[in-house]
């Protein structure tokens, strides 16, 4: 029951973000600046989800199976490969590591 209070101020956090983002004025958000500030950040906070997803666990880094499934899916979608394609080969490249011990 006490996780409630969390996930209704996140809730509350989200909703006024979104909110402020309809906020600000049009013009605002064409300045080249603030475009290329945001592509950057995208680029940030995806490579962060990646680093911690891929090669952290427990504070640690981790170096496994994970790592050269993503090599793979890396390889396959500049190959502009289909994203199911991308995502099945990432599975099996982990799962025949795994099975292999080499994990």
């Amino acid at each position: 029951m006490t996780a409630w209070p969390a996930v209704l101020a996140g809730c509350a956090v989200c909703y006024l973000a979104k909110l402020a983002g309809w906020l600000v004025p049009h013009a605002v958000l064409e300045r080249p600046r603030v475009v290329r500030v945001a592509a950057l950040v995208t680029v940030a906070l995806l490579s962060a989800l990646f680093a911690v997803q891929t090669v952290v666990d427990a504070g640690a880094l981790v170096l496994d199976a994970r790592v050269p499934a993503v090599a793979v899916a890396a390889v396959l979608l500049w190959r502009r490969a289909p994203f199911v394609v991308v995502v099945v080969a990432a599975a099996l490249v982990a799962a025949g590591l795994r099975l292999a011990g080499l994990d």
